[in-house]
């Protein structure tokens, strides 16, 4: 009988989108250059931006980038100082308002405002003509830029964004890698956020809070106050607003950090990850109200909108959630209510259950347990019950690295 052959299985693939930052060395003519390009994308959007208001106020009519772009081209013939700044920069920068503008009729942000400087974020995209050779850049117009090469880039670029945090320019390169479809790991967990514990994992784990902006604080205020003194737009003005521009950008650096490590072990070991779907822009709401219907205990809610948004609940899900997905996995977000009151011995829900912030006794068993923990569990069991029950709607989908899809 003669040998028989089996074909070996492929594998299936799948491409992902994934962004790999580092920090420029740029010159100090490069950084002028720099600086010069992002004033003027902030020219053109605001120019295209009160353009459509004029054009929809006057006529009701409707413009976009297609109705717009000839009109940058002519700028730039118009003005030797705009016709310096690569052409394909301000075409995405037209293009960014269509993006801005489709945000907001989808209900996915606010309407898009004027630039004002110093108050928005400075960037600018090039979609091509850009090069990369080992630890340097070329950028059109601009020239080889080099910059420290934390990792190796995978993938094939696919555009190119440098951007302004504090003092220093990165450059950010989306690159686009096809990759097997890993195995999901086996094991499924359960997350309770909080303030004082980050998280409770179902599995006991408890994740402390580092509190980054807690520990700055102090200093933080101490720099406001200086800068609250100076005379405005003064020399010593900018000076010490650079110090405090230098300290947030610590303090988001630091918070950022201690995430990224936290979600990828979470995601390098658990299948299944549940979540509670937490309306974190209604529940970090200020409570001052209006002159009419003033709000009560203004300071200590403010003083809790400010320990969730440190705690940044919303980037730990952001990033969890693309993590878990190129691992194979799946991210379910539940609904919160009773998870915290909820026995999952006896399945009794009271509110005499958790009497204090850090233990749960359930009054009808008796059972006992750190009640962020026991949060965690029941987490857990929704997740499972979604998944049984076929609710998809239950995962989110992910677009790419970063970016989710619209539900």
């Amino acid at each position: 009988m003669g040998q028989v052959y089996h074909m070996p299985m492929q594998k299936a693939r799948r491409l992902i989108h994934k962004a790999y930052k580092f920090r420029l060395k740029a010159t100090p003519q490069q950084s002028t250059q720099f600086t010069q390009i992002v004033g003027v994308c902030r020219l053109v959007w605001n120019l295209c931006l009160e353009q459509r208001k004029a054009v929809y106020s006057s006529r009701r009519m409707s413009l976009n980038s297609y109705n717009q772009l000839p009109d940058v081209t002519l700028l730039r013939h118009d003005y030797e100082w705009i016709k310096s700044v690569p052409s394909q920069v301000l075409q995405q920068k037209v293009r960014d308002l269509d993006a801005g503008y489709r945000n907001f009729f989808e209900g996915r942000a606010e309407f898009p405002e004027r630039k004002k400087k110093g108050k928005a974020v400075d960037s600018f995209r090039f979609p091509q003509g850009f090069k990369i050779d080992n630890r340097r850049v070329f950028l059109p117009k601009i020239g080889w830029v080099g910059f420290f090469k934390s990792q190796k880039i995978q993938g094939t670029p696919k555009h190119m964004t440098v951007s302004r945090r504090g003092k220093h320019w990165f450059v950010s390169i989306c690159c686009e890698d096809e990759q097997i479809i890993p195995v999901p790991k086996s094991k499924a967990v359960g997350i309770d956020m909080g303030i004082a514990k980050l998280c409770a994992l179902s599995d006991g784990a408890v994740i402390e809070n580092p509190v980054v902006f807690g520990q700055h604080k102090k200093k933080l205020a101490k720099l406001q106050r200086r800068m609250a003194r100076k005379i405005k737009f003064s020399r010593n003005f900018y000076k010490a607003k650079a110090k405090i521009t230098a300290l947030n950008t610590k303090i988001a650096d630091t918070r950022r950090d201690f995430i990224h490590k936290t979600t990828t072990g979470i995601a390098k070991n658990h299948g299944l990850v549940v979540l509670e779907d937490l309306r974190i822009k209604a529940m970090s709401r200020s409570a001052k109200g209006t002159m009419t219907n003033p709000g009560r205990m203004v300071k200590q809610k403010s003083g809790l909108n400010r320990s969730i948004l440190d705690a940044a609940w919303g980037e730990f899900r952001r990033q969890l959630e693309y993590k878990v997905a190129w691992a194979g996995g799946v991210v379910v977000a539940v609904d919160p209510r009773n998870t915290s009151r909820k026995c999952p011995v006896c399945g009794h829900t009271a509110k005499e259950n958790r009497l204090t912030q850090a233990d749960f006794i359930c009054v009808a068993c008796g059972f006992a347990d750190d009640a962020d923990v026991n949060a965690a569990v029941n987490i857990l069991r929704a997740g499972h019950a979604r998944l049984a029950c076929g609710e998809i709607g239950a995962v989110r989908p992910l677009d790419e690295a970063g970016t989710l899809e619209a539900a």
